[in-house]
């Protein structure tokens, strides 16, 4: 299975400086199978035309294709109602066009804004400006050890006042997975009249996401991703809401009706998407999506949590590695015959955020890279829960449904080449009688 997997995915067969790819940057970017990258060839050799725009075959075909797309990719996270499924380029303009159409309309002088510590910039920045342009109060909630929202803290931030609730699904960092239901309830039970947004980037290429299960307002997400093109992404909305919303952008397709005394809106969705939408990069995601449901997503997530839990045990080896987010304990680690949704993992995704001593992220990311492996090192877009952490940075490994064990033991050999190399530099710092590290129920901590 695993290998017919990665027979799918041609870039899996590079090398880089000289030795064959191991990709481990999936919460950035993924990669794409040969069925995405075959659907944006035939779209374009067979269907490319303006959608929406004329009568003629080509264009009414890419009309068809495009919103087949829209339903599709609706269906995959439990929404019938395609009208409330708005293209977007990424997640990121999704957040924007919540803050810009709902946001500058609702949110006044003394309301209240609650998001945690945890959230990328692109939930976090969005609601810092608005609070500022609005006069808001911008409430930050801060996350336990694992990453996860305090729950005592999520409680007390909120109040009548409180209009914009928005949190993380996945961290990108941590990889810590939210009880997003259990908190969507939460802020609607405290404050009724507040909407509810979910930013599930890290969420929906990884798991089973059913929307309407979930009780929250809006929900993003990204097609880079899982698998699909870049330039794409899916904002979610209640159509009520949707409905009161004036639009993000002006121009083509989303008028009604154009006079020199003024403009009727389109209908949902096409309000939102104005201009020409990238059809050939939806028509690649519903091909990534119809290929992430031919594996299973209980499959995906089962692969990730067994790669996640392997990653974990082998880098807890390593004393100089200091792991961030929800840890497993060493017995659940070391005991196989426990269930794979077991060891602690039902609350993290395949992410692992992680530094080698003093060693900059920067300096791993790099020397792994020589050994072919692709990391991501830096701040993640996450600096006020860097902050939080007391860290600048840190390298992070992220998993995919074409990764395998023999891949993390190449990631393990590079960490400790890592460490070969800066041995004098870590032999300085730590002393030989008192060690800078120990374990505390599987999570290293500093000493």
């Amino acid at each position: 299975m695993m290998d017919k997997i990665r027979q799918d995915f041609p870039i899996l067969s590079r090398k880089i400086n000289g030795k064959p790819l191991v990709y481990l940057d999936n919460a950035a970017t993924s990669q794409k199978p040969k069925a995405v990258l075959d659907m944006l060839v035939h779209y374009y050799t067979k269907h490319n035309a303006n959608v929406h725009r004329g009568v003629h075959t080509l264009s009414q075909e890419a009309t068809e294709e495009y919103e087949l797309a829209r339903k599709v990719v609706g269906n995959f996270v439990g929404v019938k109602d395609t009208g409330e499924i708005i293209f977007v380029k990424n997640a990121t303009e999704a957040l924007n066009l919540i803050a810009y159409s709902w946001g500058r309309n609702n949110i006044s002088k003394n309301d209240e804004i609650v998001v945690t510590v945890a959230e990328h910039h692109s939930n976090f920045v969005v609601w810092q400006q608005l609070a500022r342009e609005n006069g808001a109060v911008l409430k930050v909630v801060p996350v336990d050890e694992n990453g996860e929202v305090d729950p005592v803290a999520f409680k007390k931030a909120i109040t009548s006042r409180t209009k914009l609730v928005s949190f993380f699904h996945v961290s990108n960092v941590l990889g810590t997975v939210n009880d997003v239901r259990r908190l969507s309830t939460i802020a609607h039970r405290l404050s009724p009249k507040a909407v509810v947004i979910v930013d599930g980037a890290q969420a929906v290429p990884h798991m089973k996401v059913d929307i309407a299960k979930i009780g929250c307002d809006f929900y993003v997400f990204t097609g880079h991703k899982m698998l699909g093109p870049t330039g794409i992404g899916v904002l979610w909305g209640r159509r009520e809401l949707l409905e009161k919303m004036p639009p993000f952008l002006f121009g083509g397709d989303m008028i009604s009706k154009v006079s020199l005394s003024g403009t009727s809106w389109n209908e949902l969705p096409w309000k939102f998407e104005a201009g020409t939408p990238d059809a050939a990069a939806a028509v690649g995601l519903m091909a990534a999506v119809e290929y992430l449901e031919k594996i299973g997503m209980d499959k995906v997530r089962e692969h990730e949590v067994e790669l996640t839990r392997y990653a974990i045990k082998k880098l807890s080896a390593i004393p100089e590695v200091e792991i961030y987010g929800p840890l497993p304990r060493h017995s659940e680690l070391d005991s196989e015959s426990r269930s794979r949704n077991e060891f602690g993992m039902t609350n993290r995704a395949g992410v692992i955020s992680f530094n080698v001593g003093p060693i900059h992220a920067h300096d791993v990311a790099s020397i792994l890279d020589a050994e072919g492996i692709a990391i991501r090192s830096g701040h993640h877009c996450a600096q006020p829960l860097m902050n939080f952490l007391g860290i600048e940075s840190a390298a992070r490994v992220s998993f995919y449904i074409y990764n395998t064990k023999e891949e993390v033991d190449k990631f393990i050999a590079g960490i400790e080449k890592v460490i070969s190399i800066f041995k004098p530099k870590l032999t300085r710092i730590v002393s030989p009688n008192v060690s800078e590290y120990s374990h505390n129920n599987g999570r290293r901590i500093r000493i």
